[in-house]
């Protein structure tokens, strides 16, 4: 029995472990532009799947200290990417009301109880959640794509992927009794991959444009997440001895599964931009409501005047760095471009506005 116990306690320590330096790590993709945190982010859903495969392949006996020192180094990158930061774009604490983005938690949640209720029948071997096929593939798919597009990438591919594999993984596959079932699992992992990556960077993107931190944020998010993942699990465990009305507990876990897909995709495509704020809003009052709620009217602007001048989604945000009186190198940083394609940008809002100057731009937005 003690070993059981000791067990349970090293899981416990264990996953409270890895939940805090998810957050760390979600503060920091916080301070950064969606672009760097998608090459981030889908770069360490690679990393993190070769790892596994490795681990789990080879099983050298010395290879448990991968456990004591993978930790250990994503920290120390953590704190080395928070000190690579200008001192006014870290983290601060200030306090302010704020409406939470329960639209997004909500539709990751969605996903997340399909996702859960189709787990089960996902794996086989040694793959697991995190080195999967379809989430090793995925995420070199968008890594790739960000790595060559830069700027230029559209981020509504990634649920125009997702979509199409949930499809198949419900629909197409099962119609067809011979083909393997790894299909399905392979394409369901993979959409999950996507929307997860998705939802980082909606979140991220709300941190980095109102100021928000991302500890609680993604703190929530998480939470509701790994619950809705559970209750997918169980309904799944349910259903198996369950037959209503003729139906089977396969058959009812699809119809669960489509539901909860066709819940998210309508949410989705209720905020299909990225700069959306997913009705994230500050309130008035609290120490910091006012510093809050001027980042707030001044990304407000910007957006209004986006739309107005018919500016693309990569211009509203060189647009949005310009009224933060960011210099062009700072922008070439930020968004992760060339300094020619940084200049390029200002110049073409320049002529869509049809100003000249800094100042008539300040101007401009008042």
């Amino acid at each position: 029995q003690a070993p059981a116990a000791l067990g349970m306690v090293a899981s416990v320590l264990g996953g409270a472990g890895i939940a805090f330096i998810i957050l760390i790590w979600s503060e920091l993709y916080g301070c950064l532009n969606p672009v760097r945190v998608a090459l981030y982010y889908s770069g360490s859903i690679v990393a993190g799947a070769v790892v596994l495969y490795i681990y789990k392949g080879f099983m050298f006996p010395w290879l448990f200290v991968m456990s004591a020192l993978l930790p250990a180094c994503s920290l120390l990158c953590a704190c080395r990417g928070f000190s690579e930061l200008p001192v006014d774009e870290r983290p601060s604490i200030t306090w302010a009301r704020f409406k939470v983005p329960w639209k997004a938690m909500v539709f990751m949640a969605a996903y997340a109880l399909g996702y859960g209720l189709m787990e089960t029948h996902m794996y086989g071997g040694v793959f697991g959640p995190h080195s999967a096929p379809g989430t090793l593939l995925m995420g070199v798919l968008v890594f790739v794509a960000v790595l060559i597009r830069g700027d230029r990438f559209n981020f509504g591919i990634i649920y125009r992927v997702a979509l199409p594999l949930i499809v198949v993984a419900l629909f197409v596959v099962p119609a067809f009794g011979h083909v393997p079932g790894d299909v399905a699992g392979w394409c369901m992992s993979a959409a999950y991959t996507g929307q997860s990556i998705l939802i980082m960077l909606v979140m991220s993107s709300i941190c980095y444009r109102l100021g928000v931190s991302a500890i609680w944020l993604f703190g929530l998010e998480r939470a509701i997440r790994q619950i809705a993942m559970w209750l997918g699990r169980m309904l799944a465990a349910w259903a198996e001895g369950v037959d209503v009305l003729g139906a089977s507990g396969e058959t009812i876990v699809s119809l669960l599964a489509v539901a909860a897909v066709f819940a998210a995709a309508l949410l989705l495509f209720s905020e299909r931009d990225l700069t959306s704020r997913w009705g994230a809003d500050f309130i008035e009052g609290g120490v910091g409501a006012a510093a809050a709620l001027r980042k707030q009217e001044l990304s407000d602007r910007c957006a209004e005047i986006a739309r107005t001048y018919k500016l693309s989604s990569r211009e509203e945000e060189v647009l949005l760095l310009l009224a933060k009186r960011k210099t062009v190198g700072i922008i070439q940083r930020e968004l992760f471009i060339a300094n020619g394609t940084a200049k390029a940008h200002v110049r073409h809002i320049y002529r869509k506005l049809g100003i000249h100057t800094r100042q008539e731009l300040f101007d401009l937005l008042g």
